[in-house]
This record gives structure tokens, sequence and C-alpha cells, in this order.
């Protein structure tokens, strides 16, 4: 197309951000494209967030109900929590800023499992939804309109809103168009049918949006590119995390328990995550397929290396000089990724169907095996669960990593009892951290609190998980899962009141 908006209806609604911003009333439920710092829309959120502040500082508060596909930019998550215009999150926020609002109780948070979130937009728990703003890269003389860099909850916020915002980024590469594939056939019960879908590289929708032309009531357009960050190199901590996964997959494979080239694999993001990816490109695993939630670095380097066949999520999330790379190179890059909904990408049935090995990180978990991923202390939120309960407990392997200390050593990573469960024992079957790796699959509580304890826990804490279990299987209530109830967490108030969890 020679220009992004080849509908002529919809030339008559381009108009300015502000514009575009004045059309959006305090008290409203707004939902925005972006997952991970990708696809997000720059320029309408920032315009909202003035006003905001002119209201606040005058007329009275202004503030919004704000959902998205996850975590987003600063010029809209951090923009509109910096003026205090936010009344309600989900379902997943990273900012700093809306993180601190959200612990001092300023924000409502609603923390949620990511493929859970369309579904129940439709079935109309969460309320009625007033404005959708979405980034797209163009919009087609037909009105289909062509996807950004991340697709989210896009297909089923354009379906719900009253009203619907487009910014147009000419930022994005052209060459996008055809990688998305939306697919319109899911249903809530008793209509719901089987997603047909049995490859990760599998097309089963179209490369487009479709929007009614009647709810559009103002396009923008911009050219600003995505805003992630960029991944720390790997330190030695990180690769020996990414050896001991590594290691475990060649022995699964030698055992006859994985394929070759693997199932398909997901990755949290992350720089120990990705270390991992980019640990497998000297690994003897090939072609392998990604189906997951984000492309970051290392899949885009298992790409270039010819290891990874092709990979499949929602959204990209990429370090600065890879996003310039990828956007640059586009058209080389596009038959091998396939974006889809999030509905799709995290679909607990795909994942179960198509055997995925599953590779997330943690805060916290404790000898049992019981993981948290969310709240530092059991109560301060860090980002939120994500993905990772929808692959953990569908995935072939549910695998979950981690530096075995935190600040320095004053927190480890392998404690009694986790001060909050994301993830319960049942679901996660594998632990890494630096130390070693452990394999929790077919043991009991009481064997699992053993092998955790030798093979993840640092030397610092090991002899005092080994002390708390001695006693805790001395004179415990019951011996299947031996706790101590007045001592479990009493590693975390130590933590709290004196800045550590080592004794003495």
């Amino acid at each position: 197309m020679s220009h992004p908006i080849a509908c002529p209806a919809l030339r008559s609604r381009i108009t300015d951000a502000d514009s575009a911003a004045a059309l959006i009333r305090p008290g409203e439920t707004i939902a925005t494209s972006g997952f991970t710092g990708s696809g997000y829309p720059k320029a309408v959120p920032q315009a909202l967030a003035r006003r905001m502040a002119d209201r606040n500082a005058g007329e009275g508060p202004f503030r919004v109900n704000l959902w998205t596909g996850a975590s987003t930019g600063p010029e809209l998550d951090g923009a509109l929590a910096a003026v205090d215009g936010i009344d309600q999150r989900l379902p997943y926020s990273s900012d700093p800023v809306a993180r601190e609002k959200i612990n001092r109780g300023e924000i409502n948070y609603l923390d949620m499992h990511l493929s859970q979130v369309a579904p129940m937009a439709w079935e109309g728990v969460l309320g009625p939804l007033d404005t959708a703003i979405i980034e797209v890269t163009g919009i087609r003389e037909d009105g289909a309109l062509i996807p950004s860099s991340s697709v989210g909850n896009n297909k089923s916020w354009l379906d719900q809103a009253r009203r619907v915002i487009l910014e147009v980024n000419r930022w994005q590469n052209p060459a996008i168009e055809g990688m998305h594939d939306i697919y319109y056939g899911t249903r809530l019960p008793p209509d719901r049918v089987p997603i047909p879908l049995v490859r990760p590289d599998q097309r089963i929708g179209t490369p487009y949006f479709a929007c009614d032309p009647d709810k559009i009531v103002a396009i923008v357009e911009t050219d600003a590119p995505d805003r992630n960050l960029p991944f720390a190199a790997p330190d030695d901590t990180a690769l020996a995390i990414a050896g001991h996964i590594i290691e475990f997959l060649t022995h699964e494979v030698a055992r006859g328990r994985l394929p070759a080239a693997l199932l398909p694999i997901q990755s949290g993001v992350g720089n120990i995550a990705n270390a991992v990816l980019s640990g497998l490109i000297d690994a003897p695993f090939e072609p392998m397929t990604a189906f997951t939630e984000v492309i970051q670095d290392g899949m885009i380097d298992l790409l270039d290396a010819g290891k990874l066949r092709m990979a499949s999520a929602t959204a990209f999330s990429l370090s600065p000089h890879v996003a310039e790379k990828l956007n640059r190179e586009m058209e080389s890059y596009r038959d091998r990724m396939i974006l889809r909904p999030q509905e799709m990408s995290n679909h607990p049935e795909l994942v179960r169907r198509l055997g995925c090995i599953a590779m997330n990180g943690l805060i916290e978990a404790d000898i049992y095996g019981n993981v948290n991923s969310t709240l530092v202390m059991g109560s301060r939120i860090q980002n939120g669960i994500g993905g990772s309960g929808d692959f953990a407990r569908n995935a072939y392997v549910s695998i979950f990593m981690t530096p075995s200390t935190a600040k320095g050593g004053k927190i480890s990573a392998i404690v009694p009892q986790v001060s909050h469960v994301d993830h319960i024992m049942q679901d996660v079957q594998v632990i890494v951290t630096e130390q070693g790796l452990a394999d929790l699959r077919g043991l009991s509580p009481r064997q699992r609190a053993k092998v955790v304890i030798d093979r993840c826990a640092h030397p610092d804490y090991r002899a005092l998980l080994e002390d708390y279990l001695l006693r805790a299987q001395s004179g415990s209530y019951g011996l299947h899962a031996a706790s101590l109830p007045g001592e479990a967490l009493s590693w975390h108030q130590r933590f709290m009141e004196t800045g550590t969890m080592q004794q003495g």
C-alpha cells in the first residue's frame, strides 16, 4: 500500500491524539493493544494522561479502568499511573510507577492467567468495555486492519468495545503484513468447539482484524518504535542454569522421552530465560519449534542459526537493537513466525495437545516444589502470573528456574514454605538453580524435599533447610508433607525485620 490507510471511508476520521483522547470520559473502561512492550498505542494514552493531569489539578479525579494484553510501555502504563489515572488494572503490569501504586493500594490490580482474560471479558463478568485503543500497521482498502507487533487481546477488544480509536504506526515495517493468524472460531460454552490447530506452524485464521467501521471514531497516525528493554549479557549464574536445562533435555532425548528436535518450547521473559534460549544454539536439537507467548532475542538468534524452524507467539519482546534489526529485515522473518491472539498462544487445550516444554521463572520455591512467581514476601506484587500458569499446568514438561539467592545472598529462593502459592507442587515438575536441577517427577513430597534441598538450595542455606526438614519430620502433625506452621514463614519474617534470611 502506498498509504497505510487505504480505506477511503476511514480517512475522514484521521485526527490528532488530543482530539482522540477527548472522546474518553472519566470512569470509563478502556482496553488497549500491547503485550510485553510491543504493539501498544503511544500517542493517545499520553494525550489522555495530559487531560487527566489537568482535570485532577482542577475539576476532580479522572480515572479509568485499564485492560491490555499484558505489560505495555511507559507511554501507556507509566503515563496514566503517574497522573493517578488508573482505578483498575488487568491482567499484567511490569511498569515500575504502576507497581508502586498497586503496592500502595492506589490501583486495584487483577492479576489473571492470560488465557482467561478474553473469555472472562466475553462472559461479561468484567463489565462493559467503552473504548478500545489499538495500534495497527495499516488499514486495507476493504477496512481490514493489519496487526502490529503484538496481537494480545486485540481481537476481543475490537469486537466488544462500544467505540474504537486506532493508532496507525508507520514505524512498523509494512512487510509484517501476513505474519499474523487471527482465529475467529472461539466460543463460550455450550457452543465451544475444538480448536483445529495440531502443529505450531499451522495457520487456521486470517492475517487481519475485522472491525465494524461504524465503531471507529478516530484514527491517529504515529511513527514511534516499541519500547523494549535490553537483555543483560548472561552471567555465570544464568549460564549455569542454562547448562543444567540443556543437560536435562539431552538426557530426556537419550532416554527416548523427547524427540531429537524436542517438543515445542515455551519460555517466559527475562535474562535467564533468554540465556537458556541462546544456549540452545550449541545444543544438539534441531530443527526446533516454539509455541510460546513472546519471541525474544534468543529465539531470533535460534532462527538466524537455523536451529529454530519456526516460532508461534502473540508478541515480540526484544531488546532495542534486535527490534530494530527485525523491523529492518521483517520480510526475511515473516514466514518463520506467527503471531496469534493470546487466547490462542496461551490456550490450555493447545499447550496440552502440542506437548510444550514450559520454562518459566520464579520468585521462590519451597522444599516440596510449590512455586511463588508473583508476590515478594507474600504481599508485594512484582509483575504478575502472566502465562506461566497456562503453560505449567498443561505442559509436557514444566520447568521453573531461578538463581538460588537474591539481594546479594540475603534472600534464599528455596524456602521451607513459599509465602504465596501461584503453582502448586502438582504443576511443578523440574526446578533449576545455578546449583543444580531437581527432577521432581514421580516423587512424593518427602522425596521431593530431599532432592530440592540437595540440588537447588544455595550452600549458605542448605544446612538450615535440612535442619528444618528434620525437625518437621520429627514433630509434625503428619509426615506426608511435614511442616512446622509456626516456623514455616519465619525466614520471611526475619528478612522483613533484619534485612536477611540468614540466622544470627
